[in-house]
């Protein structure tokens, strides 16, 4: 038997343990998968819908003018065919009033508009002759500025003045004709035969689609697919642009009527003449974002200054002009859009800014309804949501 032993290590200096060095807390690390290919599709497929809208703008706008009249009409063709009058007849009807007020009041409009044309020369002497007057004493910054820019014209012109040549050549300048009459005219009557062409289009595409009734809705219900979930979901996607277009064209014929009427009262007291006709200048303008507003009190300014024969005067009447469509523009009228079409109001400046770089003053018309469709569609599509909640307020 052999004795179990024990072995003891030596003695010698105490060991210690060092604390172990603390890990990083883990990062959150979200991973995103990209395919580089898809991205680079979707952005090739945005730029080719960018071209082909501004391409063919001469046919989506009268189509969209002609979809929103539609929408804006139909509740009127409607009720008339609860009341057991054919909708060809109500359409017609409908469509005939309206042409025909617009054209008694362009009509009625055409005299002062030509008078007011042909006193332009007369308004910029006079204008001329007041600010002379009111900066009489001693010249003003602007005459100054006038003085030192075509001073320093003039010097620029002397320094780039070419060298005389010894050889005795002469320099001939060959200028072309400023103003072309002919061109002019010619011009001037395809444009006009091209916006009398697309009012036409305008109005007989908004006819049709009057007549048609929900012909349209239910064929793109069936092409929604087999299934009773994809027509359900398209159906609710039709009622909801139905809703939000008509909601939205009620905001903006209230806040045009209100418009007209405080431009109107006001011009009144400022004791302008025709001030009922500026008020309704004002309301029919109001419906052109930004740009209109700009038009009316330019407009209602020369005429004041016409009137009055007064800078004052003239500012007077154009600044309570721009002041109510700003306060009815910038306060009202964002906030019932808003609640009407459910959109963000930066979407709505950023939408505005894009349609009206592609179809100018009818892209800045049409460029909320556009909106509100494309919100509808995106907000029951699973690939668009995103699109749908950037849009959304």
């Amino acid at each position: 038997m052999t004795e179990e032993s024990t072995i003891t290590p030596p003695a010698g200096p105490e060991l210690t343990l060092l604390p172990e060095p603390k890990a990083d807390p883990e990062r959150m690390l979200l991973h995103m998968p990209v395919d580089i290919r898809n991205v680079s599709l979707v952005v090739l497929a945005v730029f080719a819908s960018l071209f082909v809208l501004h391409w063919a703008k001469a046919v989506f706008i009268p189509v969209m003018l002609s979809v929103l009249f539609s929408y804006a009409l139909s509740p009127l063709v409607n009720w008339s065919e609860l009341r057991r009058v054919p909708r060809w007849l109500s359409s017609a009807i409908l469509l005939l009033a309206i042409m025909g007020g617009i054209g008694t009041t362009g009509y009625s409009l055409s005299g002062q508009a030509g008078q007011l044309v042909e006193s332009l020369p007369a308004a910029a002497q006079k204008f001329r002759k007041a600010m002379k007057m009111r900066n009489s004493g001693s010249d003003s910054a602007l005459d100054t500025m006038q003085k030192a820019a075509a001073q320093i014209e003039q010097a620029a012109r002397e320094s780039a003045a070419p060298p005389v040549s010894s050889s005795g050549a002469m320099r001939v300048v060959v200028e072309t004709s400023r103003f072309d009459l002919k061109a002019y005219l010619w011009s001037g009557t395809i444009g006009l035969m091209a916006l009398l062409g697309q009012i036409a289009v305008v109005i007989f595409l908004t006819y049709f689609l009057m007549l048609s009734g929900d012909t349209f809705r239910r064929k793109l219900v069936k092409l929604a697919g087999p299934s009773l979930s994809k027509k359900k979901i398209t159906l609710q996607a039709l009622h909801e642009i139905t809703g939000q277009i008509q909601r939205y064209l009620q905001v903006q014929l209230l806040t045009s009527v209100m418009v007209g009427v405080m431009t109107g009262l006001a011009l009144l007291a400022l004791g302008l003449d025709n001030a009922a006709v500026w008020g309704i200048v004002a309301g029919v303008l109001n419906l052109v974002p930004y740009i209109g507003s700009l038009i009316t009190a330019a407009a209602s300014a020369l005429v004041g200054f016409l009137q009055f024969g007064s800078v004052d005067m003239a500012m007077a009447v154009g600044g309570s002009s721009l002041l109510i469509h700003t306060v009815v523009g910038n306060l009202l009228t964002p906030w019932l859009t808003s609640r009407a079409s459910r959109l963000s109001p930066v979407a709505v400046f950023v939408g505005l800014l894009a349609w009206g770089w592609l179809w100018g003053v009818w892209g800045l018309l049409l460029g909320i309804p556009i909106l509100m469709m494309v919100k509808s569609i995106c907000d029951r599509v699973d690939d668009l949501k995103p699109i749908g909640e950037f849009l959304g307020s």
